[in-house]
């Protein structure tokens, strides 16, 4: 296919893939033709008669795998935001082939060899810090890919590796199909009471796109508590959809999750480790299993505590004001909202009207880039993105120097993977020439024809959130490409995203976009005190929702090699009981038969990594209001020591390098009202 437009590098700016000539079918080819390409490259690489330099090994190995690279970026997101049956069979055929791919390289012998030398006299190279970091860092990756293995050790490796790609890849897709078939399809708007009129045209639009005109459907978002129960007033409703939430892919993926859990710890010992876990927190900011532990043991009490209380004071107002005697997990957000409308005088759907999509996103989100960092945003109709919904941006310095592009795809469709996240479509690196192209995907539902998109709050906060992560790509200012923007540890790349979200909430922010759609006005002060004392009340729930599905992961990767689990629902029950967690009314973010980061993607054993970038984030935000420079100044040192900086400096070196300590983790409690 000399056509295929992978096969050289992209003409627009800055190699923004060119989506109008890429057609499903240029994918496997590209595919092909760049792991073959990339072998090539390594074999030149330990065929070469000189003896190993940096150059020729260590950067030469940076070099290799462009065509591979390009295609991957662009089918991993493609995967996700827009898939067909064709993308998910080319997904479960590629899987299994794209890790036995990896191992070719990070096996090698011939290849080791000449980093296991160059690694040895690593003080006498003089190499510069980031030369230096990317050769140890290479080193480390060989060795816990399991290069000193023997032969049958390896070839077990290399055994389980490709079932763990092909098992992970079944697993996203059952999660993909049995989400879509478990939305709840309802006849009457009638029985949709409660929700907002945009969110009833939203539903009636989603039925007619699944072929069920005259009937509502309310798709399925990827976490457990669906955003819908906060409002409908329908209780037999509300427990159907809960129920369609929590039982998605039992009897496919409870199979899966066993065997994925099995294999990660019997490739745990013949790494040497005694878990999963140990095995990947040893490569992280968190270090040890201990760490990891100390944070949950010092967070669940107290959240667990919290969650209590409340439940009691919920379960009280609903039978008090419905007579609800059996007050179940399906009322909670119902009737949370009820709470914060009596005591704290705050309805959501009061709340909607002020956060207009593009307002929020332009005089919010960019307006705050704006403050901090000094980007302007220029919206590009003459580059395509992948799929109409996706728009380009060109970002741009405050001397006007273009910096990246920025994608932003917003809305759900049946197409699109659900949650929220960033993907990098080219890689910032100084060594290939390229600047960064990132995206960010959302899932908030299309609006009604010739009607804005209003935004939850939570939905506001997703926002800010993942543009947190689309700054670390654009912001990337690193050499090498295994640096590039969020490169960087798992339990430290969420930390920039949460930090952003401090904006949402900054009064010069929050005034210039929360603005009521149709007049103009802004969101009355007074109202914003409100929000502020009801955000208060739920942080118990909010936290151990997300403390359950964290320690769940947790329980999956510390199992030993060995340990036969017979049924994935009763060890969930069972971990959960023993954590103190098992809690009928807050079920976890997400159950295991649905829990993509883990089984799917690559936060097994890391799901922990949201609360502990917290003690980062509270601790970097309360550096931003006390350290008494302004904005602007504080934006520019937290960009250029630690956005800027990729993987290529140590994450904690980074972090100290803004607030000027180790992190405490006080701010957290407080934040959390965790301490007491």
């Amino acid at each position: 296919m000399s056509d295929n437009p992978f096969f050289v590098p992209s003409t627009l700016v800055f190699e923004l893939p060119p989506f109008a000539a890429i057609r499903e079918e240029h994918y496997l080819p590209a595919f092909d033709r760049g792991m073959a390409d990339q072998l090539a490259e390594i074999a030149a690489i330990t065929a070469d008669p000189e003896p190993p330099s940096f150059d020729n090994t260590v950067v030469a190995l940076e070099r290799s795998g462009a065509l591979l690279r390009r295609v991957r970026l662009v089918f991993d997101n493609r995967n996700s935001s827009d898939t067909t049956p064709g993308l998910q069979a080319l997904d479960a055929e590629l899987s299994p082939r794209l890790a036995a791919h990896l191992d070719t390289i990070l096996l090698d012998p011939a290849l080791f060899a000449r980093f296991e030398t160059l690694f040895q006299a690593r003080a006498e190279l003089g190499l510069d810090a980031e030369s230096l970091r990317l050769l140890e860092r290479h080193h480390t990756r060989f060795v816990r890919a399991g290069v000193r293995l023997p032969t049958e050790g390896q070839l077990r490796l290399r055994e389980i590796n490709g079932r763990l790609a092909s098992a992970q890849a079944a697993f996203r897709q059952n999660v993909f199909t049995d989400t879509r078939a478990r939305a709840v399809v309802v006849e009457g708007a009638e029985q949709l009471a409660g929700l907002s009129a945009d969110a009833v045209a939203a539903a009636a639009a989603n039925g007619r796109a699944l072929g069920q005109d005259g009937s509502y459907v309310l798709s399925l978002k990827n976490f457990t508590n669906q955003s819908e129960l906060a409002a409908l007033t329908d209780r037999e409703l509300r427990a159907r959809l809960l129920a369609a939430s929590v039982d998605r892919a039992v009897e496919s993926n409870g199979p899966l999750a066993i065997e994925l859990a099995g294999l990660r710890a019997e490739r745990a010992e013949l790494l040497g480790y005694p878990s999963h876990a140990a095995y990947v927190v040893a490569d992280e900011t968190a270090g040890t299993v201990e760490a990891v532990e100390e944070l949950f043991a010092r967070l669940i009490p107290p959240a667990v505590a919290n969650a209590r209380a409340e439940g009691r004071k919920l379960a009280e107002f609903a039978e008090r004001a419905d007579g609800v005697g059996d007050f179940g997990a399906h009322d909670w957000l119902y009737y949370s909202e009820l709470v914060r409308q009596t005591e704290y005088s705050l309805d959501a759907a009061e709340l909607r009207p002020y956060f207009e999509l593009e307002r929020v996103l332009h005089d919010g989100v960019f307006f705050a880039a704006g403050l901090a960092y000094g980007l302007t945003f220029t919206e590009r109709a003459d580059l395509t993105g992948y799929h109409p919904d996706a728009r380009v941006f060109e970002v741009f310095e405050a001397d006007g120097s273009s910096l990246g592009l920025f994608l932003g795809d917003f809305h759900a469709r049946e197409s699109k993977g659900g949650g929220a996240w960033m993907n990098e479509l080219v890689q910032q690196s100084e060594l290939l020439g390229q600047r960064p192209v990132v995206v960010n995907n959302l899932n908030i539902a299309h609006p009604a024809d010739g009607e804005p998109a209003l935004l939850t709050w939570d939905e506001v906060r997703t926002l800010f959130h993942e543009f947190g992560h689309a700054l670390h790509g654009l912001f990337s200012a690193v050499r090498y490409p295994l640096f590039s923007g969020t490169e960087v540890p798992r339990d430290f790349v969420e930390f920039p995203s949460q930090v952003n979200e401090m904006w949402m909430t900054r009064p010069e922010v929050l005034a210039n976009y929360a603005k009521h759609h149709l007049t103009g006005e802004p969101l009355p002060a007074e109202l914003v005190e409100r929000m502020a004392a009801a955000d208060r009340f739920g942080q118990g729930f909010r936290t151990v929702e997300y403390l359950a599905a964290a320690l769940l992961d947790w329980a999956w990767h510390t199992v030993p090699v060995g340990e036969v689990i017979e049924d994935a629902q009763e060890f969930e029950a069972a971990a959960l009981a023993k954590a103190g967690l098992a809690d009928p009314l807050v079920p976890p973010r997400y159950r295991s038969t649905y829990f993509s980061h883990v089984f799917s993607n690559d936060y097994s054993a890391g799901y922990y990594a949201y609360i502990w970038s917290e003690v980062l984030d509270a601790d970097t935000v309360r550096w931003f209001e006390t350290n008494g420079r302004g904005v602007r100044e504080s934006g520019e040192t937290f960009r250029a020591e630690l956005l800027s900086r990729g993987g290529s400096v140590d994450a904690l070196d980074c972090f100290r390098a803004v607030v000027g300590r180790d992190p405490e983790i006080t701010p957290l409690l407080t934040r959390r009202g965790l301490n007491g």
